[in-house]
């Protein structure tokens, strides 16, 4: 029996805790959020500047810096680097992937065509009390692009 520890900390996210790619003040920035996870105390602040308006906007940029877990602290590294370029709709949907990946307690197929490096939390989907940590940022994002839209 593989030990589910190996799935949570693979290689691919503590090696994104220690570079951070993303760990960065972005400016100027379009949307801003700040999320705390009560749980466990992480905390990101997350900004993103989009290409263009309307739903052919895509993503340009995102900055955040924050502090935590090496789950939460990867996961918004992985993030900075999967979300450029994708179109505003193409971001929710990867968020909505992770999201519904996370929360299958480990029973669903991680779509690595779909979550490129993400697919490395896969593991976290067995341990309830980590998938906040793994989706702080991408709920950053979210919210930040909900906000953008609604202007």
């Amino acid at each position: 029996m593989a030990d589910p520890l190996a799935g949570l900390y693979q290689e691919l996210i503590l090696e994104h805790a220690k570079r951070r790619a993303g760990d960065a003040v972005l400016d100027p920035f379009d949307a801003e959020r700040y999320l705390k996870n009560p749980t466990c105390g992480d905390e990101i602040r997350l900004r993103v500047r989009l290409d263009g308006t309307g739903p052919q906007a895509r993503v340009d940029a995102l900055g955040w810096q924050g502090q935590g877990c090496s789950i939460s602290q990867a996961s918004a590294s992985v993030l900075a680097e999967e979300a450029p370029g994708l179109t505003v709709a193409e971001a929710h949907e990867r968020i909505e992937a992770l999201r519904e990946l996370l929360r299958s307690r480990g029973a669903a197929e991680p779509d690595e065509e779909l979550l490129g490096d993400a697919v490395a939390f896969a593991g976290v989907a067995k341990f309830p009390m980590r998938v906040k940590c793994a989706m702080l940022a991408w709920v950053a994002l979210e919210e930040a692009l909900r906000e953008i839209e609604l202007r």
